[in-house]
């Protein structure tokens, strides 16, 4: 396994894109993985409670997150960990949101 392993948003924008889906995987070692996640503006986040612990940073984009019983504004900068089956989602997406997300463990189908 490489030490190390450098990464560029535009570059992981443009797989995930050419891909047609929303999720795009960029990384995956034994104790984590990792992708960017794009929302469209007025879209909808019909993503299911994970197994794993969850961190998202964004890149840009603004919307409203709820997860569990919290609930708050979300923009360019902000970053949220999501603890291991908590219900969560992004809505009210008043611009495109572009996600980095992390999963430790890594994510399971």
């Amino acid at each position: 396994m490489q030490n190390a392993k450098f990464f560029s948003v535009a570059e992981c924008e443009a797989t995930r894109s050419s891909s047609g889906n929303r999720y795009s995987e960029f990384l995956r070692v034994p104790a984590m993985s990792g992708g960017i996640y794009v929302l469209p503006e007025g879209g909808a986040d019909t993503q299911s409670p994970h197994l794993q612990d969850e961190m998202y940073y964004v890149v840009r984009g603004q919307a409203r997150m709820r997860a569990g019983s919290e609930d708050q504004a979300v923009s360019e900068g902000s970053i949220i960990f999501v603890a291991a089956r908590v219900e969560h989602r992004f809505y009210e997406i008043t611009e495109e949101l572009v996600l980095i997300v992390i999963f430790a463990p890594p994510e399971t189908e």
